[in-house]
């Protein structure tokens, strides 16, 4: 499996037979290497239903016609715009045929707004918990730190694990630290900061000072195979 990073919460989870996008914030995203247009997944899996997150996914998913999963009231709304979509709440798992995902608790909002500046509610945001070829990814997605995580780590054992470190709207590098102890995975990628000034941090310092498993920075259009 190989799971690369694509700026802000991106990511490209390719297993021998499918391509999952995670949270596909390409378009007005100066972090990202990607094209909207060249994407072809198979599935996107979305943590929230804030724009920088939710991204590109209605133009990618009308397109390609691939799978949406999301929390319940987000895949509602998306499946009034006509995608095909999976709902799923907090807590529960489901095994699709290119693997198993389970929503975890993640402390933060989620509101859409689409193009005619409407606001959508988009329920509860969530963690993703991605197992497949016998390995587990966990996205955090935009969360503060909460004791649960360490419930997650407990409970998972976790190939590689994707943590914000942003600030003022997540977590920040100090608490993301303790994250990466408590969630306890072999290799830990901080995400969700340098897309805009408000939530520039430094990537390797946080790698650095990560004791809990290897802290990786990955630079957007790089991947690690598990």
């Amino acid at each position: 499996m190989n799971v690369s990073f694509h700026g802000q919460s991106c990511l490209k989870i390719k297993t021998k037979e499918h391509t999952i996008l995670i949270d596909p914030f390409i378009s007005g995203n100066d972090t990202s290497d990607l094209d909207a247009d060249a994407q072809e997944p198979d599935v996107i899996l979305l943590t929230h239903g804030h724009n920088d997150h939710v991204g590109d996914t209605i133009s990618i998913a009308k397109r390609t016609n691939c799978l949406v999963v999301a929390p319940f009231e987000l895949a509602t709304y998306l499946g009034s715009r006509d995608l095909n979509v999976h709902p799923m709440h907090i807590g529960g798992a489901h095994e699709f045929d290119f693997g198993k995902v389970k929503y975890t608790p993640a402390f933060h909002g989620s509101l859409f707004e689409d193009e005619d500046g409407n606001m959508i509610y988009s329920g509860m945001p969530g963690g993703i918990l991605f197992y497949a070829e016998g390995k587990t990814v966990y996205h955090a997605g935009d969360t503060a730190l909460f004791s649960d995580l360490k419930l997650i780590g407990e409970m998972n054992d976790i190939d590689l694990a994707f943590l914000p470190i942003g600030d003022n709207f997540t977590m920040g590098p100090e608490d993301a630290l303790i994250a990466a102890d408590w969630v306890q995975a072999k290799k830990v990628v901080p995400v969700h900061y340098n897309t805009f000034p408000l939530i520039n941090q430094d990537g390797e310092a946080f790698c650095r000072n990560v004791k809990t498993g290897e802290g990786i920075a990955l630079q957007p259009g790089e991947g690690i195979e598990i």
